[in-house]
């Protein structure tokens, strides 16, 4: 289904503005990163869902708004005016929300969303970050906010369980212990 969508979208803008890379098998999110970061060819780099929770539409604002302010990065938000979140339940905005401000308590790093992956980066930023926004902030690399809103996925099933949610307290303690 989104593999369709995409390939829709390189159709309309054509080959030399998307390029659509895709791999066998499910390798892990942070692996398709690096994947798609070695076969980044511009200057910037957007980070996104495939499954259409982030909405393109976002794009021209964020690309406005790094030209206008020569951030560094630039990220969507859904927890400032005008972002938001369609499709999830009490308890998954309440984890989401408890994330984001446990982490804004602990770590203050400048952004009211991190747990969102809606991002803009310079090519060369986001190679040396591979605990992005705290070491971006802790670094001194500069970081915009973009509002979006955030729509839950019509296929498919959230990975955010247990597991995840205490790998998520692990590594806040671990950045707040030794990092900061």
């Amino acid at each position: 289904m989104y593999l369709d969508i995409a390939k829709k979208l390189c159709n309309e803008f054509g080959n030399d503005k998307i390029i659509l890379l895709t791999r066998e098998g499910k390798l892990g999110l942070g692996s398709a990163y690096v994947f798609g970061l070695k076969q980044a060819r511009g200057d910037f780099v957007i980070l996104m869902d495939a499954d259409l929770s982030h909405h393109p539409k976002h794009i021209p604002e964020m690309i406005a708004l790094q030209d206008k302010n020569n951030y560094d990065i630039v990220t969507g938000t859904r927890y400032s005016l005008g972002g938001g979140v369609s499709g999830w339940d009490f308890k998954r905005k309440l984890i989401s929300r408890g994330a984001n401000f446990l982490a804004q308590f602990l770590l203050e790093p400048g952004v009211s969303d991190l747990t969102g992956s809606f991002r803009l980066y310079r090519k060369n930023v986001l190679k040396d970050l591979m605990e992005m926004m705290f070491r971006a902030k802790k670094m001194g690399f500069s970081v915009g906010e973009v509002p979006i809103e955030f729509v839950d996925r019509f296929y498919g099933e959230s990975k955010l369980g247990g597991q995840e949610i205490v790998e998520y307290l692990f590594g806040l303690f671990r950045l707040f212990t030794f990092v900061n």
